[in-house]
């Protein structure tokens, strides 16, 4: 992703992709014609394209802040208060929701990860990359399709077994949220622990000890009922990740628990 200027004025994000292949035109032409139809505040803006010549180009809103991952344990690590991270998690399960919801198709992204969420300038999340997206049509519980994701983000049925539905990507949510709340990448090793424990492993651990708050990022100072509220979305978050997929809830289910224990925090 590059960035650039369009009449001297408009800053824009330049995604290009080299044609090596038919599958890369492919690729290319699926995003463009998900993202241009697609709008909603918490999803990346595509402001035109360009498919001729070798160079594959899109042109997208501009995200000064970067991605969710560079706060996360990045450059700018530390930054984000619980209000924000809240605010994060809210934005990016109303945008998966509308895809999965409330566009005129569901729309499952595949990959959602923290290097895909975009913040922009009053640090609100934006859903990007929607190259690995797929249509499921109505009346479809899930589709079978070739493994293509992130693995640590990705749902067991679908790495194991290529089933796809709009629960995978409530799988990758429930991945990310607990990666906003501990900032830990969600396949790093617990140091401090003997045996080989990632992130998904070592909160489900504590929740089942009720040791919720040992999930939270150090650098986060929270007061008594911050803490509350931060291990109530732990839970949601849990439940996210649950199989088989029918008990895992679907995106406008996590959103209204997430409405729900909105009063823990002054939201803008």
């Amino acid at each position: 992703m590059e960035k650039a200027t369009i009449d001297n004025k408009n800053v824009v994000a330049v995604k290009k992709l080299l044609v090596r292949h038919g599958r890369a035109r492919l690729e290319f032409d699926n995003e463009v014609k998900l993202m241009s139809s697609v709008r909603h505040r918490n999803l990346v803006r595509v402001l035109g394209w360009s498919s001729e010549g070798p160079e594959l180009l899109l042109v997208l809103e501009y995200m000064p802040n970067g991605s969710l991952d560079k706060f996360l344990w990045g450059e700018a690590k530390g930054r984000l208060n619980w209000k924000q991270r809240f605010n994060i998690i809210f934005g990016i399960a109303r945008g998966l929701a509308h895809l999965h919801h409330e566009f005129h198709v569901k729309i499952i992204h595949r990959d959602i990860k923290s290097a895909n969420i975009l913040i922009d300038d009053d640090f609100q999340p934006k859903i990007a990359d929607f190259g690995l997206a797929r249509f499921q049509q109505e009346g479809q519980s899930h589709v079978s399709t070739k493994f293509a994701g992130t693995l640590g983000y990705t749902a067991p049925e679908y790495a194991t077994h290529g089933h796809l539905s709009d629960k995978v990507d409530t799988y990758s949510f429930g991945v990310v949220t607990l990666e906003i709340i501990s900032g830990r990448r969600c396949n790093d090793v617990n140091s401090q622990r003997s045996d080989v424990c990632y992130l998904l492993d070592d909160a489900w651990k504590f929740y089942e000890n009720n040791m919720h708050l040992k999930v939270i990022d150090e650098n986060l100072n929270l007061t008594e009922s911050e803490q509350e509220h931060v291990k109530k979305i732990i839970e949601i978050a849990l439940k996210c990740t649950q199989s088989p997929v029918s008990i895992r809830p679907a995106m406008s289910e996590v959103v209204i628990m997430i409405s729900n224990e909105r009063s823990f925090v002054r939201i803008n």
